[in-house]
C-alpha cells in the first residue's frame, strides 16, 4: 500500500523559509537522538533535567530564577525540576551569603559525573552530525548561524 502525503501544511516555502525549515529539521533529528540516548542509557533523565544539569554545570552558583530567565520556562515547572534534581542528589544548594532568601545551586559530585557522561554522549552525536564537513566549513557554518541568531535577536517585529 502506498502512503499518501498530507499536503495541508506543505505550501511552498521561500528560500529563507527553506533554510529555517532545514535548521528546524536538523535540531529535531538531533534532539530525537538525544532523547533516544537518554532513554537507552542508565541515566534515566528527562530532556529538561539534562538541560538543567548542563546549565548549572556552566553556571555554578546560579539561582532557580536564573534558570527560569535563561530557559523561558514557567517558574513552577522549574521549581519542580530543581526539586527532583535535588532529591536525586544531582544538585546541591547553598543559601546566598548576601540574600538568605536566595539559594545558589551547583552540581553535586554525582551530578557532575552524570553531566560528564551526558556531555560525552552529546559530543559523539555532534561529531556524527558533522562527519565529512571540513573544519574550515564548520567555522563558516558557525559564523553563518551566529549571524542568523543575531538577526533574530535583533528582530523586534
Amino acid at each position: 500500500m502506498q502512503s499518501k502525503v498530507d499536503k495541508v501544511n506543505q505550501k511552498s516555502l521561500s528560500p529563507a523559509g527553506e533554510v529555517l525549515e532545514s535548521m528546524h529539521a536538523i535540531m529535531h533529528l538531533y534532539r530525537a537522538r538525544q532523547f533516544r540516548s537518554l532513554r537507552a542509557g542508565t541515566h534515566e533523565l528527562a530532556h529538561m533535567e539534562a538541560k538543567a544539569l548542563g546549565y548549572f554545570a556552566r553556571h555554578p552558583g546560579a539561582t532557580q530564577s536564573d534558570l527560569v530567565a535563561h530557559s523561558g520556562r514557567d517558574k513552577a515547572q522549574v521549581a519542580r525540576l530543581i526539586r527532583v534534581l535535588r532529591e536525586r542528589g544531582l544538585l546541591q544548594a547553598v543559601a546566598d551569603e548576601a540574600d538568605r532568601r536566595s539559594t545558589r545551586l551547583s552540581l553535586s559530585p554525582e551530578g557532575a559525573a552524570l553531566h560528564a557522561a551526558l556531555h560525552r554522549d552529546d559530543g559523539r552525536l555532534a561529531e556524527a552530525a558533522l562527519v565529512g564537513i571540513a573544519e574550515a566549513d564548520r567555522e563558516v557554518l558557525r559564523g553563518l548561524l551566529a549571524r542568523v541568531r543575531a538577526n533574530l535577536e535583533a528582530e523586534t517585529g
